[in-house]
């Protein structure tokens, strides 16, 4: 059974850090590309950043760029977002999701079609 899991969601103060982890079971990350996107409420999801299945490329919204770093541990089948220096609105559910693109990922979700069950991200005093 295909499944991917986030984890490493909560809360934290502004300024703060966290670190989410997709882990995947039932299949290998490796030459997937791997996508985080996030929805917050009353908002349309948003793709934040994607690594491609090689590793050569990935990118970051405008959004989150310079706080946010992508990487992946094929050896562990688990891609990680670093997110510092949280902003309030930077508040959401955050999702990985996989798919068996070729090149670069650009953060469309039509890209994906693997999803987690999502984690939730809260930034605020």
């Amino acid at each position: 059974q295909v499944q991917l899991v986030e984890s490493g969601g909560g809360l934290v103060q502004p300024g703060g850090s966290l670190r989410l982890s997709c882990a995947a079971s039932g299949f290998t990350l490796d030459w997937y590309a791997i996508g985080w996107f996030r929805q917050a409420p009353g908002k349309e999801r948003e793709g934040v950043s994607c690594i491609s299945g090689s590793a050569s490329s990935t990118y970051y919204a405008d959004s989150v760029k310079g706080r946010f770093t992508i990487s992946r541990d094929n050896a562990k089948n688990t891609v990680y977002l670093q997110m510092i220096n949280l902003k309030p609105e930077d508040t959401a559910v955050y999702f990985c999701a996989a798919g068996a693109l070729l090149g670069d990922c650009s953060g469309s979700a039509a890209d994906f079609d693997s999803w987690g069950q999502g984690t939730q991200v809260t930034v605020s005093s």
